[in-house]
């Protein structure tokens, strides 16, 4: 009977201990840390800053901080992450370089597959093509017509080699077949500012850059990389690549919310309750759709739906990367 007493009391134990850490995530006066594997001021960056301000109601307002730790085309923050202690206080926010540093880097310290834990899907970013304010180019077919006849003279600037305006640009070159020089710039900012300032021809990047130079026309803006036009007002007069001619031409960045391998199932839960609370925050919502960002509603917001996702990207980008040859050590 004292037997049958003591493996109860074991058992009730047990229950209690999974109760109560279920419970108690995230721990009063316990901090949470977003790591940002890119600068601060950045449109990753934002997306966190936003993000942690709308979770922080949604668990217990909980401490979450932002961990800037950039470099290495994302991959020093997300090692990082990846060597966490999967605690649930530790977690990563990354974009589409989830997907792209599998094929582009030789060398990886950490596998996008198995060493992560998988919380949701948060967004999606638009791309935009945009040109210098002295381009002759008036609009997309004009730009077409002249980048044809220009073959090697035109500068294609990015934000970095692998990066989301990288990526973008090899697809607008082959779509067009057009011979373009293309020129890496240490982060969207300075590239940008070239661009304003007459140096560079063309740059395709996120909505989270141009939006705010669009709306003041500082540049030229010339289409859109979704399937349909955006309702951003900045953003609505603009076609979109596909119905200028470039068929099934989509480019889209979005971020994910991840968690160190091994990190519980039940602050799993507790995390992806919170994430999609957030992605229904009024708040949240629109400072992202004023930034062109279009919030996730589908399966991808559940974690399998976000992993099956990210595989087939990192299938999609592997196909570009090893056509274009470009590689990082």
């Amino acid at each position: 009977m004292q037997a049958i007493f003591k493996i109860a009391a074991i058992a009730l134990a047990a229950t209690a201990a999974v109760g109560s850490h279920a419970e108690s995530y995230p721990a009063p006066g316990k901090t949470i840390t977003i790591i940002v594997p890119f600068t601060a001021g950045g449109p990753t960056d934002k997306v966190a800053r936003d993000l942690a301000e709308s979770m922080r109601k949604q668990l217990n307002n909980a401490t979450i901080v932002i961990d800037n730790a950039d470099g290495a085309g994302s991959t020093i923050g997300t090692a990082k992450a990846a060597r966490a202690h999967a605690d649930g206080y530790t977690l990563l926010l990354s974009h589409i370089g989830m997907a792209t540093t599998p094929t582009l880097y030789r060398k990886l310290r950490y596998n996008v597959l198995s060493d992560f834990e998988y919380a949701g899907i948060i967004n999606d970013v638009p791309m935009t093509l945009i040109g210098r304010p002295t381009l002759p180019a008036k609009s997309f077919a004009e730009v077409k017509d002249w980048a044809s006849k220009n073959q090697g003279k035109v500068n294609l600037a990015n934000a970095g080699v692998g990066s989301a305006s990288h990526l973008c640009g090899l697809m607008l070159q082959s779509a067009l077949q057009a011979d373009m020089t293309p020129v890496p710039y240490k982060g969207a900012a300075p590239a940008i500012a070239d661009l304003m300032g007459n140096q560079v021809d063309l740059l395709c990047d996120q909505t989270t850059n141009t939006t705010s130079q669009i709306a003041a026309k500082k540049v030229q803006a010339y289409a859109v990389t979704t399937p349909k036009r955006l309702a951003t007002p900045a953003l609505k007069e603009l076609p979109t690549l596909q119905e200028s001619g470039l068929k099934d031409f989509q480019v889209t960045i979005w971020h994910g919310l991840y968690a160190p391998k091994g990190t519980p199932a039940d602050v799993m839960k507790t995390l992806n309750t919170a994430l999609k609370a957030s992605l229904k925050d009024p708040e949240f919502i629109q400072r992202q759709e004023a930034l062109g960002a279009v919030i996730a509603t589908d399966s991808r917001v559940d974690p399998a739906g976000h992993k099956k996702f990210v595989e087939s990207e990192i299938a999609k980008w592997g196909k570009v990367i090893k056509a274009a040859g470009i590689y990082a050590d």
